[in-house]
C-alpha cells in the first residue's frame, strides 16, 4: 500500500505539472492541505519536504509553500556530461544545430586557454541547442587536432563525446569550470532566441584526458531563465 505522503507528494505534482498549480503560487497552509486530504499534519509536512527535496516548491519563512517554475532544466555543474547525456536525463528531445565545424589555427585567446604552440591546430565547433522550439544554448567547441584527428557534422550534431570514448577510445577525465554573466554577444543574439534580455550565463569548460593532457575548451552560453545550475555539497 502506498504511504498517504507519497499519494499527497504525486497529486500535487501533478497539479504543478499541468499547470493547475502555477509557478510563484502560494500552496494552501498545512492546516488546509490536512483538511483537503483528511490526514495528519505529520504526513502533510512529509509531501512537503519532499516537493521540496525535488524541486517543486520552496519554503519560505513566514509565507508558506511557494511553487518554483519547473520549465527551468537543471544543469549539473559538477558533472561532466554530454548535451545528448544531459538531454536524456531531462526526458527531452533537443535538436542541434552545427553553425560552424572548421580546422582552424587558433586565435591567441584560445591558443592561451588550451596551452598550444603557434603551430597547433584545432576544431572549432559552434553548435545551437534547441529545446521546445527555442534556441537556449550556444555551444562553442575548441578540440585540439592532435587528439581529434577528423570530425563531421553528423558527429556534432549527435554526439562529440560518444565519438571521442566510443570510435577514438580517448578517456575524458575531468573538467575545470567557471562560471560567469555577460552581455550578450552579436553572435549570440544572432543564434539564441534571446529575446529581451539582457544578459547570457556562460560556463567555460577546460576538459582534460586521463593522462591529464588538456585537449578541449568549450565557452557553453545559456539563455539567462531556461536554467537552474545546480550542485551536490557534503560537509
Amino acid at each position: 500500500m502506498t504511504n498517504k505522503y507519497l499519494t499527497i507528494y504525486e497529486t500535487i505534482v501533478e497539479q504543478i505539472k499541468n499547470g493547475d498549480l502555477a509557478p510563484q503560487t502560494l500552496l494552501p497552509s498545512e492546516n488546509e492541505l490536512k483538511e483537503q486530504y483528511n490526514t495528519s499534519r505529520e504526513t502533510i509536512r512529509k509531501a512537503l519536504n519532499l516537493l521540496s527535496q525535488n524541486g517543486y516548491i520552496q519554503k519560505v519563512r513566514g509565507k508558506g509553500s511557494i511553487v518554483i517554475d519547473i520549465s527551468k532544466f537543471d544543469f549539473p555543474v559538477s558533472g561532466l556530461v554530454s548535451f545528448k547525456e544531459l538531454a536524456s536525463k531531462m526526458g527531452r528531445k533537443p535538436i542541434t544545430i552545427v553553425n560552424e565545424l572548421s580546422l582552424i589555427k587558433p586565435d591567441g585567446y584560445i591558443r592561451q586557454q588550451l596551452q598550444l604552440g603557434s603551430k597547433d591546430l584545432v576544431w572549432k565547433v559552434v553548435r545551437t541547442r534547441e529545446m521546445s522550439g527555442e534556441k537556449i544554448i550556444l555551444d562553442k567547441d575548441y578540440l585540439c587536432s592532435k587528439f581529434v584527428p577528423s570530425l563531421t557534422e553528423e558527429i556534432c550534431a549527435d554526439s562529440i563525446y560518444e565519438y571521442l570514448e566510443k570510435e577514438l577510445n580517448l578517456t575524458i577525465s575531468f573538467a575545470k569550470k567557471e562560471i560567469i554573466v555577460v552581455e550578450p554577444t552579436d553572435e549570440d543574439r544572432s543564434l539564441l532566441d534571446l529575446e529581451d534580455f539582457h544578459n547570457v550565463v556562460v560556463i567555460k569548460n577546460f576538459v582534460y584526458l586521463d593522462d591529464a593532457t588538456l585537449f578541449q575548451y568549450t565557452e557553453s552560453r545559456h539563455r539567462p531563465d531556461k536554467f537552474r545550475f545546480v550542485d551536490f555539497a557534503r560537509r
